[in-house]
């Protein structure tokens, strides 16, 4: 989402507490833990969150429109560790961040993939190899996926890479059910490609009868699709929204058009403001969450296994 005025960020924040408070029951552990808190004023807008597979315990974060192209890395607990300012790439509405590993080398991928006004036909994923030491610097894409929308805009917030199978997965915010697209993960030149449409997602909780009765305008924003990420070992999709956090899991012999169609396992979403960052660890045995709010709250997830 685009930048704020303070008081109406503010107000965002609280509308979205108040989703995750009455559209349901407050996080209970193990699932969910405080892990950190961000407080770095260079990340006032946090829109994705990957982990390094480069460099144990960092997470790498991004921000919003409105803000340079720039790569932060931080620890679990939300100390900044470094910047790199991005050559070669703008910021035009940075949305989510994925890390994967591909032919032995470690990257990240940027998907300036947002559209609030419903008015972009192309965007772009940017490819990074991760730097080899966390000092302040400059990065350049190693590559850059160009893309189009078949048949017309979408606002699209949560994108993954399922790097075993050459594809990035891409879910869209607002449509109902969530859409699910892929594209190539691979280097396609300057050809522009177009995101395929493989499937939707089935169970995104809508917020309680309560509050869509008494706050509908606060009721809507509980189901949209803010940030997703792929478990390392490729089999669990996991996907956030305002009000949950849902993990799809791919079965054995499975695609993903038919893994997402099957009822996730819910829970609800932790009490971060704006919620709209997700990522696995590296081991995969949980997630980290945080939002667009600024100090920001980090939070461990353990889903059941």
């Amino acid at each position: 989402m685009p930048i704020r005025p303070a008081p109406m960020r503010c107000a965002l924040a609280a509308t979205v507490l108040v989703v995750g408070l009455a559209g349901c029951s407050a996080p209970t552990l193990p699932f969910a833990r405080l892990s950190g808190l961000v407080t770095s004023k260079q990340l006032d807008e946090i829109s994705g969150l990957a982990a390094s597979r480069a460099h144990p315990g960092t997470l790498w974060a991004i921000n919003d429109s409105g803000n340079p192209a720039r790569l932060y890395a931080i620890s679990a607990r939300g100390r900044l560790l470094a910047r790199f300012d991005v050559r070669g790439a703008k910021n035009i509405d940075w949305e989510d961040l994925a890390s994967f590993d591909l032919g032995g080398r470690h990257y990240l991928l940027v998907a300036d993939t947002g559209d609030n006004g419903g008015l972009r036909r192309d965007i772009a994923l940017h490819v990074f190899e991760e730097p080899p030491t966390l000092a302040n610097g400059t990065l350049r894409p190693a590559w850059t996926i160009r893309a189009r929308w078949p048949d017309g805009p979408r606002d699209v917030e949560a994108v993954a890479v399922d790097a075993r199978a050459g594809k990035v997965l891409l879910v869209s915010k607002k449509r109902k059910p969530p859409e699910l697209f892929v594209l190539p993960l691979a280097d396609p030149g300057r050809e522009v490609q177009e995101p395929r449409r493989i499937g939707r997602l089935a169970g995104v909780p809508e917020a309680d009868p309560g509050l869509q009765r008494n706050e509908p305008k606060l009721a809507r924003l509980s189901p949209l699709v803010t940030a997703a990420d792929l478990s390392p070992d490729g089999r669990t999709l996991a996907v956030l929204t305002y009000g949950s956090v849902l993990f799809y899991r791919r079965e054995p012999g499975q695609d993903w058009r038919e893994a997402v169609a099957a009822n996730p396992e819910a829970h609800d979403v932790p009490l971060i403001p704006q919620a709209e960052a997700l990522a696995w660890t590296t081991g995969g045995a949980g997630l980290y969450a945080t939002g667009e709010f600024n100090p920001a709250p980090i939070f461990y997830l353990s889903p059941a296994r």
